[in-house]
Formats: structure tokens, sequence, C-alpha cells
């Protein structure tokens, strides 16, 4: 292209210029392991890369088919989640793949118009908007396959002034080792079978 462009938004340059961002995103929201065990993962976590106790959820708080324990370290938030019985998906997941990421959650404004836009250039439906209460607020929460099963889920919280989101509680813990000096997640990489993409 031999056209000077001279339309900047956000500081980057603009190829089309007409062009708008039908997807903004604020940043990930948090990014959702499945676990054989979740309080074990949790300790490796912070053992070895200085993640700090955030947010549970599990029995104790009304959920009887998972249990989930956040970590935080800085703006980074991880979720490790594990099925309480052997029938739950999760679990086929696990076996599966073992331990890995099932969930990218990706932080917006509007969870319902992210999922809208998405749907109307292709997207295949994981979750139809959805809200979420407590006595904290609300979260909207949407989301679509990507690849495999890898899910993006479009997180919208303006409305929540909880820790974490409806069902979970805080976290604390006397085993806090020190911060390693992570401070947020860059990028991600989605991986493909061999002429797959």
């Amino acid at each position: 292209m031999s056209k000077e462009i001279k339309s900047v938004e956000y500081g980057l340059e603009k190829i089309f210029e007409g062009a708008q961002d039908f997807l903004p995103l604020l940043g990930t929201d948090h990014v959702e392991f499945y676990v054989g065990n979740a309080k074990q993962a949790a300790h490796f976590y912070k053992t070895a890369f200085g993640f700090q106790s955030f947010a549970y959820k599990g029995l104790e708080t009304g959920s009887k088919d998972t249990v989930s324990y956040v970590l935080k370290q800085d703006k980074i938030r991880l979720v490790l989640t594990t099925p309480l019985n052997s029938k739950n998906p999760i679990n086929e997941h696990i076996v599966k793949h073992g331990d890995g990421v099932k969930v990218v959650a990706l932080w917006v404004e509007d969870a319902r118009k992210s999922y809208e836009e998405t749907m109307s250039r292709g997207a295949k439906s994981y979750m139809e908007p959805t809200v979420e209460t407590d006595e904290f607020g609300e979260v909207v929460r949407a989301g679509i396959y990507t690849y495999g099963e890898t899910v993006h889920m479009f997180v919208e919280r303006k409305n929540y002034k909880g820790t974490f989101m409806p069902g979970f509680v805080k976290w604390e813990s006397d085993y806090n080792p020190k911060p390693t000096g992570l401070k947020f997640i860059d990028h991600m990489v989605g991986n493909v079978g061999w002429g797959e993409m």
C-alpha cells in the first residue's frame, strides 16, 4: 500500500480509514484452567510463580458441581476449576486433554453486544448472554467457541463491586509467597494441528 494513512485511533494507524473496532476489548479478565486437583494446582501456581490467593467457590459457597480457586498477581487472574463428580463434562475434558486452559475471558464494556457482533460474523455460541447477581451487583457473561474446545468468554463487570464474581467469596490464606513480578497477559497463542490453520 503506497497510500499514506493519516487516520489514527488509540495511537495506532488504521489500514482502512473508515474501519471501526466492532469488538473493543478492555483487557484479559481471567484465564480458566480445567484441572484434576484445583487446590493442589493453586498451591503450585502460588509456590512456583508467586500468585496470591484471591477468591474461592466450592461446596461451602453452594457450588455442588465444581470447586474453583482464583489466583491473582498484578493484573493477571487465573481460575483453577475441578469437577466434584466424575460425570461432570469438565471431568471428560480433563480425561481427554489433561490439565489445561478452557476459557480465555475477555473484559468488555458490553458482553451482549460483543456476543451479538461475533455471532453475526459466524461465531459458534458457547453461552448466550447470562446475568449473574449477588449482593454486590451483577456480572454479564457470554461465550463463543474459538478453535477446538477452547472458549472466549465476554465478561462485563461494570456493575459489580464484589471480590471476583457472584458465587465466589474472598479467599484468604496464611501462605502468600512473594510475587515474582508478573504484571499482565500481553498475548496468547492457540495451537492447532499441522495443516489445520
